[in-house]
C-alpha cells in the first residue's frame, strides 16, 4: 500500500480475524464477549535516547486495550462480568517495531465457568492469541519486530478491588515469569504441536530472559523445556545490542528503552542526572555506570528487584527474511509532508527545515535522524552576518522615516460580538492519517472494535481504575458501565460493534499431569478383605502331631515356686 493511502472511514475498521482465531483457542461451546479498544498512531518521544549529537528517533505510539468477559448469573438475570484486561503498545520507528505489554490482570471469576479440571487457561490462550495477532498485522517487510515486557507480580493492576476477592489467584513472583514465558511460546517456536503463527515471513524468532539477581543456571529454570531434539529458542540474557541499529561505540543509555511505569526507566531517569550538568555531557556516558552489562548487575539492588520479590523481563525478537534495505528519502520527505501539515503534536518534535540555497547549509529532514552522524550545525559567522543586516532592515520598515515609531490604529465602532465556533471533532470520526508510512503500518485489519484518539483513550482506561471488583455484584456493575461508557463516546458502526461474542471450539483434553496422576489399579493384585460372618464360620482342621510345636517356651508346673509368706 502506497505511503499516501489514507484512511478515510469513520465506522468500524475492526475485523473478524481475531475473534475467528480466539475461537479455535478457546473451550468448546463456552462463550466469552470480546471487547477490542484502540487508538491511532500518534506521535510521542522516542523510547531510545539519541547518541550525543544526533536526533530521537521519529516515533509513533498505537495503544490496544483488550478485555474478556463471561455470562454469570444475577439476581436480576444473567450479567456480563469482566474476567480479563490486557493492555499493549506499539512503538513504531523507521527500523523497528516494539510491542510492549503495559498491563494485564483478571478479577477471579473466572472460575464461574466451571471448566474440568486440566482445562487449557484461557487466559494464556487469549493473551498469547492477541499478541500473535498484533505481530502479525503490524509488522512490515525487512523490518524487525520485538515484544517486550517485565513481570513482576502484583495484587491488581487494572480492577481496584478485585483482590478481596476470594476466588482470584495472584501468581508470585516466580508463577508469574514461568506464566509469561509459556504465553509466549507458542509464538516463537511455530513448528511445534501448540503453535499460533505461521511464522511464514520470519527468519527466525528467539526469545531472551533475564532475571536481575539470578545467575544463567538459576534463569534457566524458568525457561520452557525441549527435547534435545528441538530447537531451542530461548536464551538467558537481554538483546539489546542485537535489536539497535545504532553503533557498537555508542552509550549503554542509548541502547535500554524507555517504556512507561518500567523499573528500569526509572533508574534510567536516575543515572541520566548524572550527565546533566556534568563534564560527561559530551560523550553521554554515565559516572557510576559504563557498560550495559554493568546496569543490569545494579538493577539486582534497585528497590523493584531486591525487595523480596524478582523481576522477570521477557524479550521475543523476530528477524525478517531479508536485510533491511536503506529508506528512500523521497518515501521520508512525503510522510513528513503529509503528518506534518495538519499535526499539532509533530509541530512539538519537529525541527526547522532549512532552505538548501540559504547560508545556513543543507536541508534538515527526517531522514538525518536515520544516520548517526546526522546532527544539526550552527550557522557559520558568515551566514549570521549575512542575516543581521536583513534584520535590521525588517525592524526599520515598521518605523517611520523620522525615526519615531508608528502609533497603532485606535478601534472605534460598534464592537460586535464573535460566534462561538462549533466543534468539529465529532464522535462519529475520521482519521485521515496514512495507513503506511516509513515509520509505521496501521492496517484496517489490526484495529479495534471502537477506535478513538489518545485523549480518549486514556480517559476509558482510567475509568476502569476508578471502579471496583471487590464482589460479584461490583463486578457486574462496574464491568457494565465502562463498556457503556465508552460505547457511549462514539456512533454509527462503532457502536454497533463495540463488544462482540466468540463461542469456543477448541476441544477440552486433560493435561499430561492430570492423566498420570489417574493411573487406573490393578484390581489382581490387590484384594479386598472379606468380612468374616456366621455363615463363613467352618470347623477347624486337624492338625497333625508333628506340628504341635509351642512357638514359645514355657515353663512346667515344678519349675514355679510360691513366695513365702511373711
Amino acid at each position: 500500500m502506497a505511503a499516501h493511502e489514507r484512511s478515510s472511514t469513520g465506522s468500524s475498521i475492526a475485523s473478524n480475524s481475531l475473534l475467528e482465531r480466539l475461537a479455535t483457542v478457546l473451550p468448546k461451546d463456552v462463550s466469552f464477549l470480546i471487547h477490542h479498544l484502540s487508538s491511532p498512531p500518534t506521535r510521542t518521544s522516542a523510547i531510545y535516547s539519541a547518541p550525543p549529537g544526533t536526533r530521537p528517533d521519529r516515533t509513533y505510539c498505537e495503544s490496544h486495550f483488550l478485555t474478556a468477559s463471561i455470562k454469570c448469573s444475577a439476581p436480576e438475570g444473567a450479567e456480563d462480568v469482566l474476567i480479563f484486561a490486557i493492555e499493549i503498545l506499539i512503538y513504531s520507528t523507521a527500523y523497528d517495531t516494539t510491542f510492549f505489554v503495559s498491563k494485564a490482570d483478571s478479577t477471579g471469576y473466572l472460575h464461574l465457568l466451571g471448566l474440568p479440571k486440566g482445562t487449557s487457561s484461557p487466559l494464556k490462550d487469549i493473551s498469547a492469541t492477541f499478541l500473535d495477532y498484533l505481530v502479525q498485522h503490524h509488522s512490515r517487510s525487512n523490518i524487525k519486530s520485538v515484544i517486550s515486557l517485565f513481570a513482576r507480580a502484583q495484587d491488581q493492576y487494572l480492577f481496584p478491588g478485585s483482590i478481596e476477592y476470594q476466588g482470584k489467584h495472584v501468581l508470585d513472583d516466580r508463577g508469574l515469569v514461568r506464566w509469561w514465558c509459556r504465553v509466549l511460546d507458542p509464538i516463537i517456536n511455530p513448528t511445534g504441536t501448540d503453535s499460533i503463527s505461521s511464522g511464514a515471513k520470519w527468519d527466525k524468532a528467539e526469545g531472551y530472559l533475564i532475571v536481575p539477581g539470578l545467575d544463567v543456571h538459576e534463569t534457566s529454570a524458568y525457561i520452557p523445556r525441549r527435547s534435545p531434539t528441538q530447537r531451542k529458542p530461548w536464551k538467558v540474557g537481554h538483546p539489546l545490542r542485537q535489536i539497535t541499529h545504532h553503533s557498537d561505540d555508542v552509550p549503554p543509555r542509548c541502547l535500554v528503552p524507555h517504556f512507561p511505569d518500567d523499573p528500569k526507566a526509572r533508574y534510567l531517569d536516575e543515572l541520566d542526572e548524572e550527565i546533566t550538568n556534568g563534564a560527561d555531557n559530551q560523550n553521554g556516558q554515565w559516572r557510576s555506570v559504563r557498560t550495559i552489562d554493568q546496569f543490569w548487575e545494579m538493577m539486582a539492588y534497585r528497590q523493584e528487584c531486591s525487595a523480596g520479590r524478582m523481576v522477570g523481563f521477557i524479550w521475543v525478537v523476530f528477524t525478517p527474511k531479508y536485510e533491511p534495505k536503506t529508506l528512500e528519502k523521497s518515501d521520508v520527505m512525503e510522510d513528513s509532508q503529509s503528518t506534518a501539515a495538519g499535526s499539532e503534536r509533530d509541530a512539538d518534535y519537529s525541527m526547522p527545515l532549512i532552505d538548501p540555497d540559504s547560508s545556513f547549509g543543507p536541508l534538515i529532514s527526517p531522514l538525518t535522524s536515520f544516520t548517526a552522524s546526522s546532527q544539526i550545525q550552527p550557522p557559520s559567522p558568515s551566514a549570521r552576518d549575512k542575516v543581521e543586516p536583513q534584520q535590521s532592515a525588517t525592524s526599520t520598515a515598521r518605523t517611520r522615516l523620522d525615526g519615531t515609531p508608528k502609533k497603532k490604529k485606535k478601534l472605534t465602532g460598534v464592537i460586535m460580538p464573535r460566534q462561538p465556533k462549533i466543534k468539529t471533532h465529532t464522535k462519529n470520526q475520521s482519521f485521515n492519517i496514512p495507513v503506511t508510512t516509513a515509520y509505521y503500518h496501521w492496517p484496517s485489519a489490526g484495529r479495534g472494535q471502537v477506535v478513538v484518539d489518545e485523549t480518549d483513550y486514556k480517559r476509558n482506561t482510567e475509568l476502569l481504575l476508578r471502579l471496583d471488583f471487590a464482589n460479584l455484584d461490583l463486578a457486574t456493575s462496574s464491568s457494565k458501565r465502562w463498556t457503556s461508557e465508552v460505547r457511549s463516546g462514539v456512533s454509527g458502526n462503532m457502536r454497533k460493534v463495540w463488544g462482540q461474542t466468540v463461542v469456543g471450539e477448541r476441544t477440552v483434553e486433560q493435561s499430561a499431569t492430570s492423566v498420570a496422576s489417574a493411573t487406573p489399579i490393578n484390581t489382581i493384585v490387590i484384594k479386598k478383605k472379606r468380612k468374616v460372618g456366621a455363615e463363613d464360620v467352618q470347623a477347624p482342621t486337624p492338625t497333625p502331631v508333628t506340628q504341635l510345636v509351642p512357638s514359645v517356651n514355657v515353663l512346667g508346673s515344678s519349675m514355679i515356686r510360691k513366695k513365702p509368706k511373711v
